[in-house]
């Protein structure tokens, strides 16, 4: 008439009990102890924490890039997310804006920080007990032949049973906060990658748009060096149809057109391939940006230089030392996840419910059941496993200690580059501008003499290539300014918003 009543894992009971069972009535002095649960729980879980807590390691750097001081409030400036305004450009804020949107790097990024957050969630959620619900129905026909029933006679009966039951391991040595911990320094590490990405793209079009402007400006340049030489070859001919030029004269004339044809379609391919790397990173393949009208400047401005003696607390807003502090974080949390495993385990269990042959007479108190347990398991022997991963944690976190230190040692390595980089290009600016505005009044000059025959073709051919040479250094040196400042910018996390200028 009964059936076994099973009671392992979280104690889902289904079984029949006894007649004698369900009839029975309560001893005085037993009471179904649920409370006890709840505050076994509050007091036994979270006894200690097993590992190290983690401690951020000394990086051994200077106190500022400069030798001058740095402002008090610079370590403490808030991280400029849209520095490309900076350079009043329209164009390229949409074309950031884009890519922001749109590119493939920075989605999976984004979807390897909704994994991050999920498995947060998870860790977070074991450290609460489970609580399941359950319900079960049955009707059952015994055989008259069997030999569990020797009366001879079919019996049929039905079994009805509803329960809640509940399990929770006691957090002694903070396993399961030191998988919480890792956890969320994951999620943080995951979030500080895509802060990463998303600056690498921004930067990338960045430059990709100020190089897409500088050939739009070097191909105006070479236009009209072109023209020059096309009618400088065009007079040197006439000149050697009357007799007043050599044919070297005009061979050399011709050299000097075909080289700056050549160098004006070389400069448009590089065009061409500037463009597709845009369209490529803002997600619109194939998509045409239109040269500037004639006359305009194409090249943005320059945003204002930063003050020298940034300091190299500023480090700490770049992502990618984030990424590296939080995966040390996790690694470190690693170790006490490994130690924990070599100390027992406690689980708590318990149920409660009702079971009746009758579905009329289920919820009635001689029909209810409950139970309480617990659960001890002890690591005795295991070849030395445990052991070996606690000390392949340890290893683990000196590596990230490693790679953190070495990713602040490179970022410092990054900025001071980006600031030689660009304080050459600037104290380099009124040389190449000096150079080229010597070189235009030079070929003024060699024209005049060669119109006046004062001067023979070579020294106004020299003139020419001299200032045409001359204005697309100009171009490329403030390409080069702005090229720095966008380094400088992502080595610095994100431009310099709030120091002194």
């Amino acid at each position: 008439m009964s059936a076994a009543v099973v009671r392992e894992g979280r104690m889902r009971l289904v079984g029949r009990l006894p007649a004698e069972r369900r009839a029975a009535p309560r001893r005085p002095g037993v009471a179904p102890a649920w409370w006890l649960l709840p505050a076994a729980w509050a007091v036994l879980a979270g006894c200690t924490t097993l590992g190290p807590d983690y401690q951020r390691p000394a990086v051994s750097l200077p106190p500022a890039y400069g030798e001058a001081a740095a402002a008090p409030d610079a370590a403490t400036a808030p991280l400029a997310a849209d520095w490309w305004t900076l350079f009043g450009d329209r164009t390229l804020d949409a074309l950031v804006a884009k890519a922001l949107a749109a590119n493939a790097d920075i989605a999976q990024a984004v979807a390897r920080l909704e994994q991050a957050d999920a498995l947060v969630r998870e860790a977070s959620g074991a450290t609460a007990p489970t609580l399941n619900a359950g319900a079960a129905g049955s009707r059952a026909r015994t055989s008259a032949r069997s030999r569990n029933n020797p009366g001879g006679t079919s019996i049929e009966d039905n079994n009805f049973a509803v329960s809640l039951s509940t399990s929770f391991e006691l957090d002694f040595w903070g396993r399961l906060a030191r998988a919480n911990e890792a956890a969320r320094a994951q999620l943080l590490a995951s979030q500080a990658a895509r802060d990463t990405v998303r600056l690498t793209v921004a930067g990338a079009v960045a430059q990709a748009w100020f190089a897409l402007r500088s050939l739009d400006e070097q191909v105006a340049t070479q236009r009209q060096t072109l023209r020059s030489r096309e009618e400088g070859a065009r007079v040197i001919g006439q000149r050697l149809a009357g007799g007043a030029a050599s044919r070297l004269d005009a061979e050399q004339a011709e050299v000097q057109r075909a080289d700056a044809a050549l160098l004006l379609r070389e400069l448009q391919r590089q065009r061409q391939i500037v463009q597709s790397q845009i369209a490529l990173l803002v997600g619109e393949p194939g998509s045409v940006l239109p040269e500037p009208t004639p006359g305009a400047q194409a090249l943005p401005r320059l945003p204002p230089i930063p003050p020298a003696g940034l300091p190299s607390a500023l480090l700490e807003r770049r992502p990618d030392i984030r990424r590296a502090e939080e995966l040390l974080v996790a690694a470190n949390a690693q170790i006490g996840i490994a130690r924990a495993a070599m100390y027992p385990t406690l689980s708590l269990t318990g149920s409660l419910g009702f079971e009746s042959t009758e579905l009329a007479k289920l919820i009635e108190a001689p029909a209810r059941f409950w139970s309480l347990g617990f659960g001890l398991a002890l690591p005795l022997f295991d070849g030395g496993r445990n052991a070996a991963r606690v000390d392949a944690a340890g290893a683990r976190q000196r590596e990230a200690v490693a790679a953190y230190q070495q990713a602040v040692s490179s970022a410092f390595k990054e900025v001071a580059d980006a600031l030689a980089g660009l304080r050459a290009a600037r104290e380099s600016e009124p040389d190449v501008r000096a150079r080229g505005d010597s070189a235009a009044r030079a070929l003024e000059l060699a024209k005049a003499r060669f119109d006046a025959g004062y001067s023979g073709s070579l020294e106004r051919l020299e003139a020419e290539r001299t200032a045409a040479g001359a204005a697309l250094e100009v171009v490329r040196n403030r390409e080069r300014q702005l090229a720095a400042t966008v380094d400088l910018m992502k080595a610095l996390g994100g431009g310099w918003t709030g120091l002194p200028r």
